[in-house]
């Protein structure tokens, strides 16, 4: 029985498959979740359940799957989902996808561990979105409900403390297929990419590694004293004018 499982939500790839690779390097035992079966990009040593975190059955069996591995002290909440449509475009289907994802899989994550965290300590990272404050085009839903997760990680930090501590991260532009479906948005998604990586003082777009090192530094006891508070990981690029730096 391991003294140190993360669950990792939506961790088949992208973003999630970044963090679980690190946590695993940092020493915990991974368990991965998604609503497909297990993508071959997760290696053998993650253990892995099919299930909804929008359904609260689902968040119960990834919570007791955890917790059959040993105490689970980290839960880092990245699954999501984004439909490209304004608020006037999107349909009561799109609510359901996107709302059930984001707000109340991330609300039924934090509901399942919380009990035990109380008691015995823990973190919760919930990977939120730049998106949050400042609204991308044509993601109403999603704009939306970032904004949820980062609301909900100050309350949650709030009310169970001070055994229980909650961040969330604000990824800006990080290359992955949900910000390649972003860009093929635009009419000319070519120059937008051009744009986009001309406002980023670093001078290069996020990787899922980026995102995955944030995490592992906020789980780790270097950030005892760090909570309810949401971190910027973009490169710079929402500490700039709207100028276009490339341009002077």
């Amino acid at each position: 029985m391991s003294e140190k499982v993360a669950i990792v939500t939506g961790a088949g790839r992208g973003i999630g498959r970044a963090i679980a690779l690190r946590l695993m390097a940092d020493g915990y035992t991974v368990l991965g979740c998604g609503r497909n079966v297990r993508g071959p990009e997760l290696p053998d040593a993650a253990h892995w359940v099919q299930a909804s975190v929008a359904e609260p059955m689902g968040a119960s069996r990834i919570l007791a799957a955890a917790q059959a591995l040993g105490r689970v002290t980290l839960l880092v909440n990245n699954a999501g989902v984004q439909v490209e449509k304004s608020t006037l475009d999107s349909t009561d289907e799109d609510w359901d996808l996107v709302i059930g994802a984001n707000c109340r899989g991330v609300f039924n994550m934090c509901r399942a561990v919380l009990p035990d965290m109380e008691r015995s300590g823990g973190v919760i990272v919930n990977i939120g979105s730049i998106s949050a404050t400042a609204a991308d085009p044509s993601m109403a839903l999603y704009n939306a409900s970032k904004a949820f997760v980062h609301g909900l990680t100050r309350s949650i930090a709030v009310d169970h403390g001070p055994n229980v501590r909650c961040n969330a991260i604000a990824p800006g532009w990080i290359m992955t297929e949900m910000a390649d479906d972003a860009f093929a948005l635009a009419k000319n998604p070519q120059a937008a990419r051009a744009d986009a990586l001309a406002r980023h003082p670093v001078g290069r777009m996020g990787t899922p590694e980026d995102i995955a090192n944030m995490v592992s530094w906020l789980a780790s006891d270097q950030a005892a004293y760090v909570s309810g508070a949401s971190f910027t990981v973009d490169g710079g690029m929402t500490a700039a004018s709207p100028l276009n730096p490339g341009l002077f």
